[in-house]
């Protein structure tokens, strides 16, 4: 009987006759890199069943852990080697990100795997002597061919080394810090001890140049050497201490709507008397429009006037700087200071924001730190805006700064809230209070000025400065003070400080009215001492109610005071 040929054509065409030499060499390939994971010393790998027993465990994690495979195999879960505590706490996250109950051991371990989420977790692995190690772990569910649940696959490595490498990059990032804070105090602490002695030199100094008998014309040479030299050591002190505070993260700047119109014409008056001793001319292009930038006002004034002094400075002899404000679409403005100077050359500008080079000019008449424009560069980036500077030899030079533009204080609102609160009526007994306010911005002075009107019982003072308001509360004595944090000069917390170290105001209330509002610039205000601290942009029902708290503390000590005081 003749067998049927199964296979046509008369071609052997079996399974076993279509294993050719080459798929024989690929399988045994194949087999051996199986083989190859499977035996690797570098990584444990561990399979268990779909309950999270242990069935393979390979060369790697015997090596790792201590155990041998007899001994974990068909008795043991993967999670019985890690830290119960890390495993603990592994549930409760995932109980809490997933809204769902999720038993420790095993199950925190395979809940995302066996959900089809890939899952890469760092847990203590602990060995069999008690040792341990970090470890990183990826868990992955096994299927079969219908897609039911077999098992989980975890392939882990040693994490020892990244984690030294991360302690060492915190340990040094921690003292790196250290090291800052270390500077800034100290910068800051000779900054106080330098200006003491040089406040000495030009008050005396300058009660020298203008005290009788007048100095002969050799006395007033030598003064006026002693009045450049320390001013400009003043200006180098200054300096000092804004890049210490700016490279050390303390320096605190607001963010709130300045009108560009006002700070130019402020800066104007400002560097006007220097432009007309150089015979310097000064163009400033009116603006089309009130425009307001997000910024810190007295910040910006120290941008500009740097500015506009290095214009001026560098500048040729009957030259001219012009300043003029372009928008910048989308949501910008740029504010141009152009100068008639020598210029830069390329290589001059790409040193242009290194601290304490300046281009070549050491030898120069002008006097200079290079440090302003270091200074004026990292303001500008606190304020989240742009500088950039264009420049042609013996042409001149173009300094720029981008800012974000913004609408203006919305006054109109707050005349609405004024519209609904309520007049308060003293009886015509109750004397007159004194309420000032120090604040730099004059549309805060114009607002807060607004939401006062409504109260009969408190009048007014203002004052653009720290220094100003301390001679205010000095002299008035206030019922309640507002203050602004960022001010020019002394900041609004420094001069709390004074006003609380002086017998005569240290019991006046001091609120501070800030648009510096995130959480830890609050709690820095409270902890400074400030009897409330209120948020820009005011709203009127808060700051009424910080003022009638005030208000009446301020009473009570003085009522306190006036019961001490002896008969």
């Amino acid at each position: 009987m003749v067998k049927e040929n199964k296979y046509p054509h008369g071609t052997d065409a079996s399974p076993k006759s279509q294993e050719t030499p080459g798929r024989r060499n690929a399988l045994l390939k194949a087999g051996a890199l199986q083989n190859a994971i499977l035996t690797s010393a570098n990584f444990s790998i561990i399979a268990t069943d779909e309950k999270g027993i242990i069935q393979l465990f390979n060369v790697g994690a015997e090596r790792m852990l201590g155990y041998r495979a007899d001994e974990v195999i068909n008795r043991t879960r993967p999670s019985d080697m890690h830290d119960p505590q890390e495993v603990r706490a592994r549930a409760q996250v995932l109980s809490a990100e997933l809204n769902t109950p999720i038993a420790p051991g095993f199950e925190a371990l395979a809940f995302k795997a066996s959900r089809g989420i890939e899952d890469i977790y760092e847990l203590t692995y602990i060995c069999k002597d008690g040792s341990s190690f970090p470890a990183l772990v990826s868990i992955t569910a096994l299927r079969d061919d219908d897609g039911a649940l077999i098992g989980y696959l975890l392939i882990g490595t040693d994490n020892s080394a990244r984690k030294r490498v991360e302690q060492q990059l915190n340990e040094a990032v921690a003292a790196a810090e250290s090291a800052n804070r270390a500077k800034t105090d100290f910068i800051s602490s000779m900054s106080h001890e330098l200006r003491t002695p040089l406040n000495a030199i030009l008050g005396f100094a300058q009660l020298v140049e203008s005290g009788t008998p007048a100095p002969t014309p050799t006395q007033k040479r030598s003064i006026d050497q002693i009045l450049k030299a320390g001013w400009y050591l003043l200006d180098l002190i200054n300096e000092i201490l804004d890049l210490a505070l700016i490279e050390s993260g303390t320096l605190s700047l607001s963010s709130e709507p300045v009108s560009l119109s006002e700070v130019l014409l402020e800066c104007r008056a400002m560097v006007e008397p220097q432009a007309q001793q150089r015979g310097i001319g000064l163009i400033f292009t009116r603006l089309e429009m009130p425009r307001y930038v997000k910024a810190d006002r007295t910040r910006l004034k120290q941008v500009m006037i740097n500015l506009l002094f290095n214009a001026i400075k560098y500048n040729q002899p009957g030259g001219h700087v012009t300043v003029e404000c372009t928008l910048s679409p989308p949501q910008t403005i740029r504010i141009s200071v152009r100068d008639t100077g020598a210029g830069l050359t390329p290589a001059q500008l790409a040193q242009l924001f290194q601290p304490f080079n300046r281009l070549g000019r050491e030898s120069g008449a002008e006097e200079g730190t290079g440090i302003g424009l270091v200074v004026t560069q990292r303001l500008v980036h606190l304020m989240h805006g742009k500088i950039g500077v264009d420049s042609t030899p013996e042409v001149g030079s173009v300094f720029w700064v981008e800012l974000t533009l913004t609408d203006a204080p919305q006054l109109v609102v707050q005349d609405e809230a004024l519209a609904t609160l309520p007049r308060t009526d003293a009886p015509l007994a109750t004397p007159l209070q004194t309420l000032l306010y120090v604040e730099d911005n004059p549309a805060n002075l114009e607002l807060v000025e607004q939401i006062i009107a409504r109260r009969s019982d408190l009048r007014m003072l203002g004052a653009a400065d720290a220094s100003l308001g301390i001679e205010f509360a000095r002299v008035y004595l206030p019922a309640v003070i507002l203050m602004d944090i960022n001010l020019p000069g002394i900041s609004g917390i420094e001069a709390m400080k004074i006003l609380r170290a002086e017998p005569t105001t240290a019991h006046i209330p001091i609120i501070a009215l800030s648009a510096n509002a995130a959480p830890h610039d609050i709690l820095r205000g409270t902890e400074a001492g400030f009897f409330n601290y209120i948020t820009k942009p005011i709203r009127v029902d808060q700051l009424m109610d910080a003022l009638d708290a005030a208000l009446l503390f301020s009473k009570t000590a003085r009522t306190s005071s006036a019961h001490k005081e002896p008969a």
